[in-house]
């Protein structure tokens, strides 16, 4: 699996589906040597690579409802919808126990997307680096803006990996990677449309951080670009896409446990109903 790599975009709630195909790499021993995710596709990364099967749909689904994970009175009272206390200390060192050991100890390139809201640029963190504390870095990854706060990290200002770099697939060719996975949160055909809440924006960030307000001003010219260029790899057989068949019915703050879990299901079963064709393009490209 040389100069291979998985990219996975974020989606908040619906990354749900990346979820159930990470578990099937799990089932069947798929390990890619790089992998790179924003948001939500970063924190579902987490669990593939500490190879524990299942473990992204608990806390995803299964704690969808425990108290403070995701609530309007966190953001009445933290100034964050998200609990983060609940998601990146309780849940894993606690409820569901993340295996730290396997995860550090795995030979796997794992890259955090954050936005730089100083700048609007995105940036990349490994986990293998010496920037400190993962989970931090996955806090910052999946800090929406407006709704939860900014992280401070090693002199940095961050938020959402996704704004800047939603589908980073253009940073792990340049990483060196010829062939990548891409899985996806959204449709074939989806179009993201410009922000409706762009006063809102302005009214929050253009004053103090005005790279990062014109980064999400133009975030569904970069998205739908970006889209294309994954397309156009697809068609040429660069790339192998793993993306829900039909427009899905979970945002991404969905909390309906019935949808979440469809979601997921989902993901695992194109995962296994493409298995063959997977196992197919990686031999066909390899070099």
């Amino acid at each position: 699996m040389d100069n291979m790599g998985l990219v996975l975009e974020g989606g908040g709630l619906r990354g749900v589906y990346t979820a159930g195909v990470l578990d099937y790499f799990i089932e069947k021993e798929i390990d890619i040597p790089y992998i790179i995710g924003a948001s939500a596709g970063a924190c579902n990364a987490t669990s593939y690579i500490s190879k524990q099967y299942g473990r992204n749909k608990k806390v995803t689904i299964d704690y969808i409802d425990y108290p403070g994970y995701i609530s309007v009175r966190n953001l009445i009272k933290k100034r964050s919808l998200f609990g983060m206390d609940v998601i990146f200390d309780k849940l894993p060192n606690q409820l569901e126990p993340f295996d730290y050991d396997t995860f550090h100890s795995s030979p796997q390139t794992f890259k955090i997307v954050v936005t730089d809201c100083v700048t609007g640029k995105p940036m990349y963190f490994d986990k293998n680096g010496n920037t400190g504390d993962v989970f931090t870095l996955l806090r910052a990854s999946i800090s929406l803006p407006l709704i939860t706060q900014i992280v401070n990290h090693a002199g940095y200002e961050l938020l959402d990996g996704g704004i800047a770099d939603p589908i980073p697939i253009i940073k792990s060719i340049n990483d060196g990677n010829k062939r990548n996975i891409v899985i996806l949160t959204r449709n074939k055909g989806y179009v993201k449309k410009p922000a409706s809440y762009k006063w809102m924006l302005k009214a929050k960030y253009r004053r103090r951080y005005k790279g990062l307000y014109n980064t999400m001003i133009q975030r569904h010219e970069e998205y739908n670009t970006t889209i294309n260029y994954v397309n156009q790899l697809e068609e040429k057989g660069d790339i192998f896409v793993f993306r829900p068949k039909q427009p899905i019915q979970v945002n991404r703050l969905e909390k309906d446990k019935v949808k979440l879990t469809r979601l997921y299901d989902q993901g695992l079963e194109d995962a296994k109903i493409q298995y063959d064709l997977l196992m197919n393009w990686m031999e066909k490209t390899k070099t």
